[in-house]
């Protein structure tokens, strides 16, 4: 009987252990062999990627394949397939890496890789698909350890099946004498479930600037908690070479609560949080940076380069499994006037060593025997170079420098940049080099403007040579179907800032909609104290934040577009995403709200609605739902409602004046076939009308185009589209009489197309001008909005702030100071401009020589044309004397002839 029972017991623990297989990396070990890497021999790694370390866990070893980089900052990638095909956990890491070598390693969890190949240049991208951080190490940082019961989920119906390894290669001195290079990351995975899942939430901001030789500039960033409780347990800082000291705090009731505080000039390593902090719904999350502009010549803004600057504080954070949210961010300051009561210990800075600081920056021994003369030229030589550039921090930083309205959850691509998707987004950005967004020298962008401004100072003096009639564009109402603008006729237009306007200084939420409603007066669309950040939505773009309940504050306001002042204000518990606004030739607002699904019809004093389109709280893609609508544009004649629908979909809607559906057009991008076709969009963002030509063109945003269509049948016609659009066109703007505004957005790395806005000659589609404030600088223009007497306003998500532009030509009678030098318009007969030095006295004498000089000029124009006429005349009354003369002759010789 006892054998019997042995025996039962042994074939039951055989029957286990083959089940068990079944999961067992074991199991597919043999279906992993075919994808081994064969390791360089100079390579102490393992040549046996995966190892078994139980029935439950097994380790994945994933390295360089003995690569040897040719040029420094190099990002190579390779990837590993995950060895299982069920879900598992990641519960630690152990780099194998050197700052010699190695400036960066980032891994990432993703379906599909951009290559298939056994390593390839990070430049071609990381993941096809959308991905997610795991790991990051920089600078000899220490082990990542997760605490017990905590993973990173991978594999299943939910996590990635590939790892991606992209390591960045700074200085390749090292590699001097060509040997193999296998950095990478041990992982140890496990098949038991996890029942805390692992994350990450990055705080940066992205607007700093640290003035040349300020002593102390702080750098804040505040975001409410929004979602089920958190557990931080491991902190990371990170800045440039000014930063001195980087603290992260949960705010809780008023009370600052330590995450982590350390000086970013120390080992970049995640460093445990001393007294584990637990984040509950409606907490704060604060963090400051300070910086110090000493020994700068120039401000120093945000940027991926030495000459610029880094504020991020990074947390790894666990949750319920049930709850998880993989990744988050926060790039604001929610609440600047909190501030005041942070801790001291925030401002005081971390002693660091010297010996420690050449560590941190990747001096090597040898220096320390080097004079002061060739420090600085080191020092010099390192400011002249790329820093960071793939690093993580720095795509992020980059990324946001950018853009930067809204990422989307759901896109694979950097959408929206206003805060509403940025953050999924940016796990999925961050995979690509090439996307980061490079922010280009601010010193070059300077001169840039400087150059600009004084050529159209001197377009504006050249024009006082020309006949007046040349001074103006005629813009007069052109006929249907005609434009009246001719070809290359863009004379002295330009557009600049009325840097006199107050509204930049209004207190706003993120601008999302501008206006001009029948009498003129400035329309704004903002979203109050809410924001569109990652939070917001879930992967099927259901709202999330619904206990907020709707924006309390007037989301709709109006104002004098001369002084700001408020003249009316509503939309207070409407709205909870404001988005588009449109207004109609009755003075009614036409709005979209992304998180509601809805458009509304508004009476600029009715409380409630006029008409509501869609379901609340619903998206969908038939003809009773949208999907994050953008923009309504209502027909002036018929009364036509179009909508552009939107973030989700791709299509233009016509709906009756009563709301009825009549059709729709557009469909989404394929971007696998490279060029989009006419028709297709990759989020339609911006309306505009143009009734002169029965025409509505849309803002096809990341598609960087204007796409216009026929009114009556949705038929494409034509496509603008220009190289310094860049890569993204946010929004449109059509003046009755053939000109159209638009506004684009941050270029992407490795393109210099600034953010700007364009007027162009809608009948040639070229462009006239560009402009940009004087005041801030654009960050994320959203909308913007054109008068007939040209006066533009421009919109800005991220900025929160409204710019208002006027054309040279409104100015003529203003003085425009720049530089040092003044110019006065004066306007008798005919424009007379006038330069002179700042603060030097007008001379009656200098003016009546001037007017002399006119009339000089006007006599020899009346000599000019009599010389020119007596010039003309001569030959045709020397030819006619001729012909005269051979007439006669021929009759005297005919007429003998006939004698003989």
């Amino acid at each position: 009987m006892a054998g019997l029972i042995n025996n039962l017991l042994i074939l039951f623990l055989v029957f286990q252990n083959v089940c068990l297989g079944f999961r067992s990396p074991l199991s597919v070990f043999k279906r992993y062999k075919d994808t081994t890497r064969s390791l360089s021999s100079e390579c102490l790694g393992s040549d046996q990627p995966v190892i078994s370390l139980g029935l439950s866990d097994f380790a994945l070893d994933i390295r360089m394949p003995g690569v040897t980089p040719k040029q420094s900052d190099t990002y190579l990638c390779m990837s590993v397939p995950l060895p299982v095909d069920d879900e598992a956990y990641v519960v630690d890491f152990k780099p194998h890496a050197s700052m010699d070598t190695v400036h960066h390693m980032l891994l990432f969890g993703c379906n599909e890789p951009s290559s298939t190949e056994n390593y390839w240049d990070c430049d071609e991208g990381t993941c096809k698909d959308k991905s997610n951080i795991l790991y990051a190490w920089a600078r000899n940082a220490p082990p990542t350890r997760l605490p017990k019961g905590v993973g990173f989920r991978v594999g299943g119906e939910t996590g990635g099946r590939f790892f991606v390894l992209q390591v960045h290669y700074g200085d390749i001195s090292a590699f001097r004498d060509k040997h193999k290079d296998c950095s990478g990351v041990t992982l140890h995975l496990t098949h038991q479930k996890q029942p805390l899942i692992a994350g990450m939430y990055l705080m940066m901001s992205v607007n700093t600037v640290i003035p040349p030789g300020e002593k102390v500039v702080d750098a804040d960033i505040a975001c409410h908690y929004k979602r089920f409780p958190m557990h931080l347990f491991a902190y990371r800082v990170h800045t440039h070479r000014l930063g001195k000291v980087v603290s992260g705090y949960r705010v809780r009731n008023g009370q600052w609560t330590l995450i982590g505080r350390q000086s970013p000039q120390l080992p970049q390593a995640f460093y445990p949080v001393e007294h584990p902090v637990d984040v509950n719904y409606d907490d704060i999350l604060a963090a400051r940076c300070v910086f110090s502009g000493e020994g700068r010549t120039t401000e120093t803004r945000i940027g991926g380069t030495a000459n610029d600057e880094m504020c991020n504080f990074y947390i790894m954070y666990y949750m319920e499994a049930k709850h998880a949210v993989s990744y988050m961010t926060c790039t604001q300051n929610a609440n600047p006037e909190m501030f005041r009561n942070i801790p001291q210990e925030a401002n005081i800075p971390i002693p660091v060593k010297s010996d420690m600081l050449k560590v941190t920056h990747g001096h090597n021994e040898e220096t320390k025997g080097t004079d002061k003369s060739s420090l600085l030229h080191q020092s010099k030589k390192e400011e002249e170079e790329i820093l960071d550039q793939g690093d993580f921090y720095s795509l992020l930083s980059k990324l946001l420098g950018e853009r930067k309205d809204v990422v989307h959850v759901h896109k694979h691509n950097p959408t929206e940049k206003a805060e509403s998707d940025f953050v999924a987004e940016i796990a999925n950005v961050v995979q690509k080099k090439d996307l980061a967004r490079q922010i280009t020298n601010h010193d070059e962008r300077d001169n840039t403007i400087l150059v600009r401004d004084r050529i159209h100072k001197f377009h504006r003096l050249e024009s006082t040579l020309r006949p007046p009639e040349n001074r103006h564009f005629s813009l007069r109402q052109p006929k249907h179907g005609e434009g009246s603008w001719e070809k290359g006729h863009t004379g002295d237009f330009h557009m600049e800032e009325a840097v006199e306007w107050p509204g930049l200084d209004l207190k706003l939420g993120q601008v999302s909609g501008l206006a001009l409603d029948p009498e003129n007066n400035l329309v704004i669309f903002h979203r109050g104290d809410h924001v569109w950040d990652e939070n917001s939505f879930d992967s099927k773009f259901v709202y999330q934040q619904r206990g907020l309940g709707p924006i309390e504050q007037n989301t709709i306001l109006v104002l004098n577009p001369s002084d700001a002042k408020l003249l009316h204000s509503m939309g207070k518990s409407l709205f909870y995403l404001p988005h588009g606004l449109s207004i109609d030739k009755n003075g009614n607002y036409w709005v979209t709200d992304v998180a509601l699904h809805q458009v509304f019809k508004l009476g600029a004093h009715d409380k409630e609605p006029l008409l509501i389109l869609g379901v609340a709280l619903q998206p969908g893609s038939d003809r009773n739902h949208f999907c994050q609508p953008t923009d309504v544009a209502v027909d002036p004649i018929t009364g036509s409602i179009y909508i552009s629908d939107g973030y989700c979909n791709s299509r233009v809607i016509q709906f009756s004046p009563k709301g009825l559906y009549v059709m729709q057009w557009g469909e989404g991008t394929e971007t696998s076939l490279g060029r989009a076709r006419p028709g297709q969009f990759h989020i339609p963002h911006s309306l505009a009308l143009i009734p002169d030509f029965s025409q509505l063109c849309v803002a096809d945003r990341e598609n960087g185009r204007i796409q216009c269509f026929r009114l009556e049948t949705g038929e494409f016609i034509r496509e603008i589209k220009h190289k310094s659009f860049g890569r993204e066109l946010f929004a449109v703007s059509y003046v009755p009489g053939g000109l159209l505004f638009a506004v684009n957005g941050m270029p992407y790395p490795g393109e210099a197309e600034p953010v700007q806005g364009f007027v162009m000659n809608f009948s040639t589609g070229e462009i006239i001008d560009t402009f940009i404030p004087l005041r801030k600088n654009f960050e994320m223009p959203h909308d913007v909005v054109a008068s007939e007497d040209k006066t533009v306003f421009v919109g800005d998500v991220h900025a929160r702030a409204v710019w208002k532009f006027a054309s040279t030509e409104k100015m003529e009678h203003r003085s425009v100071k720049k530089a040092g030098i003044e110019v006065q318009e004066i306007k008798e007969s005919e424009t007379i401009v006038e330069a002179r030095l700042k603060n030097t006295p007008e001379s009656t004498d200098h003016l009546k020589k001037q007017e002399k000089q006119h009339l000089v000029q006007q006599s020899s124009a009346g000599v000019s044309f009599v010389l020119i006429t007596t010039l003309l005349i001569i030959p045709v009354v020397v030819l006619l004397a001729i012909l005269l003369f051979i007439r006669w002759r021929k009759t005297t010789v005919y007429g003998v002839e006939l004698q003989i």
